[in-house]
C-alpha cells in the first residue's frame, strides 16, 4: 500500500491524505477499500466524506457502494480532529522496548486509549504525547491499534510517520501477531478457531455481533486450551485480524464468554459448592477477563522479528488461583 501525509500545522487541522487501491482489494465496495486503506477513521466517518465529495476516486467523486478495481488511487481532503488540541498530560506509562521507531507499553486496566467526547484527558494518547512531544506528527499519536479500556496488555506505538505506515501496513497484511489469555465460563474441550465476521449490533449501537451484512468486516479468532477448571477455561486466543470486541463476541459466540465481561458475558456462572472467596470473587470481577499477553512483529527500521510479553495482572492471577484451589473440592 502506498499511503502519503501532507504536512500539517497547528492551525491546519485539513489533511490531505493518498492511498493506492491494491490488488487484493478488487471487487470490494468503495466504503470497505477504504475502510482498510485509512484504518485511522470509522467506517461511517469515510462515508460521510465520500457522500461529501472530500474522499475522491481518481480524482473524481464516487458512490461508498461503487466496486473498486484494483490501482485506484483515493485522496481525501478533510477536516480531522488535529492532534495539537490534545493535552500532554503527566501519566505513568510502563513501557517495555523503546528505539527511534517505535515503543512497546503494557497498558493497564481502566486506562482508555484514545480521547473521545466527554473522556478528553488521562488517556493512553495524552499520556503518550507528554512522554514523547514528537508523537503529535504523527497520526493519533502514533497508536495504530487499540485496547478496550478494560483490556490490560501490549500495544506498539508508532513514533515516525514511515514507522507509523509500516505497522498499518503489517496489520493490514496479517504480519502483527497478537497473543491474548482470557479466562471464559465455560470448560473448553479443545482448541479451534472462530470464523464469523463481525458488524455492528442491530440494536445496542456501540457493541459488536457476528454479522453477515454488506458491511461486516472479515473476522478470524484462533484459541486452545491452556488449563481446566470445574467450570471455567484458561484460554489463549490469537488474533488472525483485529476487529472491535473480536475476541468477547467470537469466545461469547461459541458458548464460552469472558468472566466479568460487562457486555458479552451475562450473569456470573458460580460452580457448584464453591468456596466462598472464589464466589465472591466471581461477583465482584467486573472486568472482561482479557489480557494482550504477546505482542510480535517486523521491526518497521530493521526488519528484525521482535516479540514481547507482558505478565498476566494480578486480579487474573489471582482469580486463576481460585479456580485452581476449586478445583480440588
Amino acid at each position: 500500500m502506498s499511503q502519503k501525509f501532507a504536512d500539517t500545522t497547528e492551525s491546519d487541522a485539513e489533511n490531505t491524505l493518498e492511498a493506492l487501491v491494491t490488488p487484493d482489494l478488487r471487487g470490494q465496495r468503495l466504503d470497505q477499500a477504504c475502510a482498510q486503506l485509512f484504518p485511522d477513521f470509522s467506517r461511517a466517518r469515510l462515508q460521510g466524506w465520500i457522500r461529501d465529495g472530500s474522499l475522491l476516486l481518481n480524482g473524481g467523486q464516487a458512490k461508498g457502494k461503487d466496486k473498486v478495481l484494483g490501482g485506484e488511487t483515493l485522496t481525501l481532503n478533510a477536516e480531522v480532529e488535529d492532534v495539537h488540541h490534545w493535552d500532554a498530560e503527566a501519566i505513568a506509562l510502563d513501557i517495555l522496548y523503546e528505539d527511534e521507531a517505535l515503543l512497546v507499553v503494557n497498558k493497564p486496566v481502566g486506562l482508555v486509549v484514545h480521547p473521545a467526547a466527554g473522556n478528553r484527558s488521562g488517556t493512553l494518547l495524552n499520556g503518550l504525547l507528554h512522554h514523547c512531544p514528537a508523537l503529535r506528527q504523527v497520526p493519533r499519536a502514533g497508536i495504530v491499534h487499540r485496547l478496550d479500556k478494560d483490556t490490560s496488555g501490549l500495544m506498539v506505538v508508532a513514533k515516525t510517520l514511515d514507522s507509523h505506515l509500516d505497522l498499518v501496513e503489517q496489520l493490514r497484511q496479517k504480519t502483527v501477531s497478537r497473543i491474548y489469555q482470557a479466562v471464559v465460563y465455560g470448560v473448553v474441550t479443545a482448541g479451534g478457531a472462530v470464523d464469523e465476521p463481525l458488524g455492528r449490533h442491530p440494536v445496542h449501537r456501540t457493541r459488536r455481533a457476528i454479522s453477515h451484512a454488506a458491511d461486516a468486516r472479515d473476522a478470524v479468532t484462533h484459541y486452545r486450551v491452556l488449563a481446566k477448571f470445574r467450570s471455567h477455561t484458561h484460554v489463549q486466543c490469537q488474533l488472525e485480524t483485529g476487529r472491535t470486541h473480536q475476541i468477547r463476541v467470537h469466545m461469547a459466540h461459541i458458548g464460552f464468554p469472558l468472566v466479568g465481561d460487562p457486555v458479552y458475558g451475562g450473569r456470573p456462572r458460580i460452580p457448584k459448592g464453591a468456596a466462598p472467596a472464589l464466589i465472591q470473587y466471581l461477583n465482584e470481577f467486573k472486568r472482561q477477563a482479557l489480557h494482550a499477553w504477546q505482542l510480535g512483529l517486523v521491526h518497521p527500521v530493521t526488519g528484525e522479528d521482535m516479540a514481547w510479553q507482558a505478565e498476566l495482572p494480578e486480579d487474573i492471577v489471582q482469580l486463576l488461583n481460585l479456580l485452581e484451589q476449586d478445583n480440588a473440592i
